[in-house]
């Protein structure tokens, strides 16, 4: 627990991104209160002040003022400081440096080499992870959930027409858009999503049923978290599962997430990490 006050967040988001949802589900998970900024997907005025000009964006305060970028060295800076209290949080973000790389479509992006990794001696290390097994397994995971499941998802809620337009329908209801804006984002962002799925479908080598993807991957998961524990984590959460739950409830309200309770085994996993961030979540 950390004394009242003593870390003040704030989080710069688009409500339906699956990264910012991940954020937000380890925020909850761990009953960190934060204040939330819808950010204009248009305009992104509200993060003007930033250069790295991605969402989601971490304000955190725990003494001095700093920015936290991307979604995972986010998670594992800040899971980092709540278990060890040997460093500042800033020594603790420098731990995780970016680096430029230059991706097969020769885009300059910022990588984080070390951004799964907690920045724990051996005794916190010890801890957290009883047998290195699991850290290993909690990583795999976590990169999983970024370098697979994260590709799966717009292919799958922009998949036809209608889904498209459904899809937009909630993420202008959910966002930042003035009346006239929104009208616009709607229809317009609806026929040009059903594209880039398309294009997204190709990139990543999905079947021509992107839901057969969806699904196997979401079984995949199930299948590694087994029978025998109620999470990845054991009997609490790990890392994993928050990064895995918080991709997947994107979709929430759409036709993808319904096909996907109906066709897959997630459900019972999916309702037990319901509850237990309602319950410890602030």
């Amino acid at each position: 627990q950390l004394p009242a006050g003593s870390l003040q967040l704030t989080l710069y988001q688009y409500k339906t991104c699956p990264f910012c949802s991940k954020v937000r589900a380890f925020l909850d998970y761990h009953g960190l209160p934060y204040e939330i900024v819808e950010v204009n997907p248009i305009m992104r005025k509200e993060i003007k002040f930033s250069s790295y000009r991605k969402v989601p964006i971490l304000l955190a305060n725990a003494g001095s003022p700093l920015q936290l970028n991307d979604s995972s060295v986010i998670i594992s800076a800040i899971k980092t400081y709540l278990v060890s209290r040997r460093n500042s949080l800033e020594e603790i973000v420098s731990f995780y440096p970016p680096i430029k790389t230059v991706t097969e479509q020769g885009k300059e992006v910022l990588e984080y080499e070390n951004k799964y990794w907690l920045m724990l001696d051996e005794k916190e290390t010890k801890r957290v992870y009883p047998v290195k097994e699991v850290r290993v397994e909690e990583m795999k995971w976590r990169k999983w959930a970024d370098d697979w499941l994260v590709h799966l998802i717009s292919p799958n809620v922009y998949r036809t027409p209608k889904e498209a337009l459904a899809s937009f329908d909630y993420i202008v209801r959910e966002g930042k858009f003035g009346t006239l804006e929104g009208l616009f984002a709607k229809y317009v962002g609806a026929v040009a999503m059903f594209f880039v799925s398309k294009r997204l479908k190709k990139r990543h080598h999905l079947r021509d049923d992107v839901r057969e993807d969806l699904y196997e991957a979401v079984n995949e998961w199930v299948k590694a978290v087994g029978k025998n524990r109620l999470f990845m984590g054991g009997n609490q959460p790990n890392l994993a599962d928050l990064a895995v739950y918080g991709v997947l409830r994107v979709m929430e309200g759409l036709e993808a997430f319904d096909d996907m309770m109906v066709h897959t085994d997630i459900q019972p996993w999916y309702q037990r990490m319901e509850e237990v961030i309602q319950k410890t979540g602030v």
